[in-house]
């Protein structure tokens, strides 16, 4: 028999059906379908939520971990959120960068005539302010990925990347 509990914090609501878990508090509602073996369990006792297997077999015991994980993040971003800082960083060309309905538009990169653009995945939010990028949310998977689509968009391809260091890059992540 194995398995692992996770203590859940005052002040959020966790609901359990089937292998479907919604968890909500003061910045949201979140609800996962987590991905389990045939006769794993969930259940809610008190204010613990436990996940547990008959097998103990390695891939059973890594999609609990996982799960668990999961459900961290979720309660993680109802309570406090999630927040990505980003840098626009040019040596030549001053790059402008405009936040369009599910789009970030960057413009004038390395002096380039069109636009690149990165998708806004989700309800995630982008503040701008100057040269400082904020994005935030509830989901981290959609916090995460918006910021890394930003990032991506500005890649350099085909130049020297230690001479050509202009883009917007990650400078912080967390809650």
């Amino acid at each position: 028999m194995y398995s692992q509990e996770f203590v859940i914090p005052d002040g959020v609501n966790v609901e359990i059906s089937n292998h479907s878990v919604k968890v909500s508090g003061s910045k949201g509602n979140l609800e996962k379908k987590l991905e389990l073996e045939k006769g794993t369990k969930i259940e809610k006792i008190e204010n613990k939520l436990k996940i547990s297997s008959e097998s103990e077999r390695r891939e059973v015991k890594s999609k609990i971990g996982t799960s668990i994980a999961h459900v961290k993040n979720m309660v993680d971003g109802v309570t406090k959120g999630f927040v990505y800082k980003l840098k626009v960083i040019y040596s030549h060309f001053p790059i402008t960068v405009k936040v369009e309905k599910d789009k970030v538009m960057i413009n004038n990169f390395l002096g380039e005539r069109t636009s690149r653009v990165a998708k806004i995945v989700g309800e995630t939010q982008v503040k701008i302010d100057g040269q400082e990028l904020s994005v935030t949310g509830i989901k981290l998977e959609e916090v995460s990925q918006t910021a890394a689509n930003i990032e991506q968009a500005t890649r350099i391809v085909g130049y020297d990347k230690k001479v050509f260091q202009d883009g917007i890059y990650i400078t912080q992540k967390g809650e």
